[in-house]
């Protein structure tokens, strides 16, 4: 992670530090304003690659900066000023890269990012497509050439740092990024939390995403879960291709995003898999730009309220992977009339909205609070019956409070579950036979707000060995770390799904020395401490008070 790389993080302060000296206090207005230009960056380094590798494999490849350009207010034959001849405003693609414009001028510039370069990127995929929806109402404010100038300089160098470590520049780049989101002063906000990338792996690797699957979070943010599944699919279609080189990352895990290996069937499958919802019109911005920075060219992110009565999808899923907002609340009038149970909490709504986006046989994964596991109120215990009856609940892990620090200290738990029931079929016998308990103790970094990398990988490795192997008819021994529940031993406990209600705590007998034994050596301590080996005085103080206990006990 970024932490381990002082040099980076130092960079990344100081280019957090000149927007704010710069007049862009706002965090939010700030890393929106930071991701233009990173993406401005990534996507001219992207498309110099891509030519490189055209012309050493042969296979065609028509660059983004090819050609010539016109704004789309220009296009229109006629407008309200009369005729326009198009042709007057066309414009060079390739000064619209960032390897030109950053040898400008500082006054020049920042006129020519803001007139040119911009609107030439929130154009980027077409008039019709999601990303150019959603950029309409982008605005770039960077208002001095001056900071324009740092800010591009202090990009360079970012780069530069990240090509020293090559073969895992992907993954330093998607640390770059959220370093810059968890810089926003409203994160932890309505139970908003950033989930941390090597958790998301965690999930990623226990659900194992195919090509072809269809995958959602209806809580997306910047895209995290949708980006660690494409990782995680990627990585695996190399591996069949028979690529070798990889390089286990400080997690543990094994990781590439580089689909430049895929077929195009491969590529435009999965062009079709990922989709992702948030109501915060700027966080869906930045999972476009997220997931474009990672090779997916045209993402499916949108904004929707995936709680609310304008939004009807029903088993549309094969994965649904969430992480969604915490001790939130929605207007009891707007809830989407499919959702049954008789609450406004967030936590709950989202965890029956995943179920019903499953297609029947689809798997979840989900992080919740530790109180769904066990609040005794209707709706806890109604979504827990669900889970148990209508799916198959496979596995609860918990985890340490300190996983989503600096943000919060709130305890949370992943739910794996796999749809089986319809809501409105008929549950002949529950899907649910065992449930997998595992007790999370370390996920391989401190547990404090600086969240250090610590040796090893904590339990994250084991967590996925131990979860894919795992044998109800041998793992039933709750003193362990791990164990198997039955169905029936959780509906005797009126559907509690927390890790304390069945393990069993495993005290080790220990041998005291007898209590005279210990006197003794007590006695000669003292005596040994008395100066110039003085014994007149034995009878006094703590020596007087141990010969007496001494004599009490024989």
């Amino acid at each position: 992670m970024l932490q381990n790389n002082p040099e980076l993080k130092s960079k990344i302060d100081q280019l957090w530090n000149k927007f704010w000296s710069g007049g862009i206090s706002n965090p939010l207005t700030a890393i929106e304003q930071i991701t233009y230009l990173l993406f401005m960056k990534r996507l001219d380094e992207l498309d110099q690659k891509k030519l490189a590798d055209s012309e050493f494999t042969g296979e065609p490849y028509t660059s983004k900066f090819e050609g010539q350009w016109i704004p789309p207010e220009y296009r229109a034959k006629e407008t309200d000023k009369g005729h326009i001849d198009a042709n007057l405003y066309k414009i060079e693609k390739s000064t619209l890269r960032w390897s030109e414009f950053k040898r400008m001028q500082a006054e020049e510039m920042l006129l020519h990012v803001q007139s040119r370069v911009f609107p030439f990127l929130k154009d980027l995929n077409g008039s019709e497509s999601n990303f150019t929806h959603h950029m309409k109402n982008a605005v770039f404010i960077i208002p001095k050439p001056s900071l324009l100038v740092e800010a591009v300089k202090t990009i360079d160098e970012i780069f530069e740092i990240m090509e020293k470590d090559s073969d895992n520049f992907q993954d330093i780049q998607g640390d770059v990024y959220e370093m810059l989101l968890s810089e926003i002063a409203s994160a932890g906000k309505n139970g908003q939390f950033r989930t941390p990338r090597h958790i998301i792996k965690l999930i990623a690797d226990l659900v194992k995403p195919q090509l072809g699957h269809r995958i959602a979070d209806p809580a997306c943010g910047s895209g995290g879960f949708l980006l660690g599944a494409y990782q995680y699919i990627v990585t695996e279609l190399a591996k069949k291709a028979g690529r070798t080189d990889f390089v286990t990352d400080e997690d543990g895990f094994v990781r590439t995003s580089v689909a430049a290996g895929l077929t195009e069937d491969a590529k435009g499958i999965l062009q079709c898999s990922l989709f992702g919802y948030d109501i915060d019109s700027t966080m869906v911005r930045l999972g476009l730009m997220n997931l474009m920075m990672h090779g997916i060219d045209e993402p499916h992110i949108d904004y929707k309220d995936t709680l609310s009565k304008s939004y009807n999808e029903e088993a549309q899923y094969d994965i649904v992977l969430a992480n969604p907002p915490f001790t939130g609340s929605i207007d009891k009038g707007d809830i989407n009339e499919n959702l049954t149970l008789s609450t406004t909490k967030t936590e709950l709504l989202f965890v029956e909205n995943i179920y019903l986006l499953l297609k029947k046989g689809g798997t979840a994964c989900v992080i919740v609070p530790q109180g769904v596991l066990f609040s005794s109120g209707g709706a806890f215990k109604a979504l827990r019956q669900m889970l148990v009856e209508r799916c198959d609940l496979k596995a609860v892990i918990s985890m340490p409070s300190g996983v989503f620090k600096p943000y919060a200290g709130v305890s949370t738990a992943i739910l794996l579950f796999t749809k089986v029931f319809g809501p409105k079929e008929k549950v002949d016998k529950p899907a649910t036979e065992h449930v997998w308990f595992y007790e999370m103790q370390a996920d391989g970094y401190t547990l404090d707000d600086k969240r250090n990398k610590l040796e090893g990988y904590g339990d994250l490795q084991d967590i996925v060995h131990k979860f894919h192997t795992r044998n109800p008819e041998t793992d039933t021994d709750r003193s362990a770390k791990c164990f198997c529940v039955p169905r029936k031993d959780i509906v005797e406990e009126g559907y509690d799904l927390s890790l304390s209600r069945y393990k069993v705590d495993k005290f080790e007998q220990v041998q005291y020395e007898e209590p005279e034994v210990i006197l003794q050596r007590l006695l000669q301590a003292e005596v040994g401490n008395l100066k110039d080996n003085d014994l007149s005085n034995v009878e006094s103080g703590i020596v007087r008070d141990l010969l007496e206990l001494k004599r009490m006990v024989g």
